[in-house]
């Protein structure tokens, strides 16, 4: 079972988790040992509230298909255990993320003192500017 929150959690039967072999280096276990981890998860037909699907299938990340399907993809360490934690956590803050609420934001303009300001900084650069020319004798 994954916790996402206090009221929200997925069942194991929801996440399908299928051990794959992993890219990289070998050695002696090259092509043998499926250490990968390959995670599916439908949000469509998961136990999750509806408004964690709206803002799931609204999110705009890679790791999610136009069917509602994410996938995620953990090879990042040597054992299978430990890619599957990290494939469970990645997805946890992947739902997380979908449930942000970006601020609003009120379009607002520089006020009179913060233009001249600005102004006054800018004549001052171009003065130093303009002493550093030739000196003519």
């Amino acid at each position: 079972m994954l916790e996402i929150s206090n009221a929200v959690s997925l069942a194991d039967w929801e996440i399908e988790l299928t051990g794959i072999r992993a890219t990289g280096k070998g050695g002696q276990r090259v092509n043998k040992v499926e250490t990968a981890i390959h995670l599916r998860f439908d949000i469509k037909s998961s136990t999750l509230p509806s408004i964690y699907k709206e803002r799931l299938l609204g999110f705009k990340d890679h790791h999610i298909t136009a069917e509602g399907i994410i996938i995620i993809k953990s090879n990042s360490f040597r054992t299978q255990s430990l890619n599957k934690d990290d494939a469970l956590k990645r997805l946890k803050d992947l739902i997380l993320a979908a449930m942000v609420v970006q601020k609003t934001r009120r379009a607002t303009k520089p006020s009179r003192n913060a233009k001249k300001k600005r102004v006054d900084e800018k004549k001052k650069r171009g003065n130093n500017k303009a002493l550093r020319g030739k000196v003519s004798f």
